[in-house]
């Protein structure tokens, strides 16, 4: 569905695509992993731009570390401290935050392939191809 999260490590992924490429590894593994990231990037980009449009920047910079889907090192009371806003709303705008980045991925990716139903695997093999 539209709502389910899409989980996305920028500094992890780049760190994995770094060691496999390392590695011995295929001609077409390494373009998928290349594809993958960059595919990853341009989404990022655009959502930071998104936020930068409506002067929310600042905002963005501080939630994007909570895209990753792991439990983040920064507490939500933290970066409501330095947004000026509570906890409970940071959790909502880290909920939108993500709900944001896999409709723009969805949307990506939906322009890659030539059914809507296809865009559900080609998620999962862009985060196979930048798991490793």
């Amino acid at each position: 569905s539209q709502e389910d999260f899409v989980s996305f490590d920028e500094a992890g992924g780049e760190e994995r695509f770094q060691r496999e490429l390392g590695h011995a590894q295929t001609p077409d593994k390494a373009f998928e992993q290349s594809w993958a990231l960059t595919l990853l990037d341009s989404v990022l980009r655009e959502l930071r731009e998104e936020y930068a449009r409506e002067a929310k920047a600042a905002t963005f910079e501080a939630l994007q570390i909570y895209l990753s889907g792991e439990r983040a090192e920064v507490a939500y009371a933290e970066t409501a401290a330095r947004l000026g806003t509570t906890e409970a709303g940071v959790k909502m705008a880290v909920m939108r935050l993500r709900r944001r980045f896999a409709e723009l991925l969805r949307g990506e990716i939906a322009q890659t392939v030539s059914d809507r139903h296809e865009v559900e695997e080609e998620i999962r093999c862009l985060f196979a191809a930048v798991g490793g």
